[in-house]
């Protein structure tokens, strides 16, 4: 039996993260329940064309952020994790202190006293320490910290191949199997010879 996965999309800069780790998901048959903040809605119409309503038809189940009572809001409603894509700093600071003050936050808490995996897709630069700390102290809870830093490696050609490669790393944190990136498998090199590498007498 497969288990939903919770996605929880807060006002952060990169809100795109979100909406596109809840098409990929629908792409995959994965059930999602989706809490969307209220500064998230804010941001669909500042950094993309997306309508509110689009991006909640893309979750199988929506909760109200301020409906604390919900399903995902009790540990005995399984799932299979939780991710927050993008994460605020102000979503981090009350995970890690426990300030269970919205849906996001209860639910991103439930998942870490039922020890199941919550990725943070924390989004902030520059850090100053007190970010540091909160990272530090939500990674002791059990968080996953998954700041979405590109990689070019797998040699991206559009944003959306970046988009992708961050998602398909937090995916791999929820056992959630994807072809979003070329994944790395050496540098093409032969290794030396096992004699080459013995020291001359």
């Amino acid at each position: 039996m497969s288990f939903p996965l919770v996605v929880a999309i807060t006002g952060a800069t990169g809100v795109v993260y979100g909406v596109e780790m809840l098409r990929v998901l629908k792409d995959l048959g994965q059930e999602t329940h989706l809490i969307l903040s209220e500064a998230a809605g804010l941001n669909l119409s500042l950094e993309t064309e997306y309508e509110i309503e689009h991006v909640r038809s893309l979750a199988h189940t929506v909760y109200n952020n301020k409906d604390v009572g919900a399903a995902v809001a009790s540990g005995s409603f399984r799932t299979r994790g939780m991710i927050v894509a993008p994460c605020t700093v102000k979503t981090l600071s009350a995970i890690a202190n426990s300030f269970t003050y919205n849906l996001v936050v209860r639910a991103a808490d439930v998942t870490l006293k039922e020890r199941r995996p919550l990725v943070l897709m924390v989004r902030e630069t520059p850090l100053h320490r007190g970010h540091l700390e909160l990272m530090s102290r939500a990674a002791d809870c059990g968080a996953v910290i998954l700041p979405p830093m590109p990689a070019f490696y797998h040699k991206p050609g559009t944003i959306m191949d970046l988009v992708h490669q961050s998602i398909g790393k937090a995916l791999d944190q929820v056992g959630i199997e994807h072809n979003l990136f070329k994944r790395w498998s050496g540098h093409g090199k032969s290794e030396a010879p096992r004699e080459s590498l013995r020291v001359a007498k």
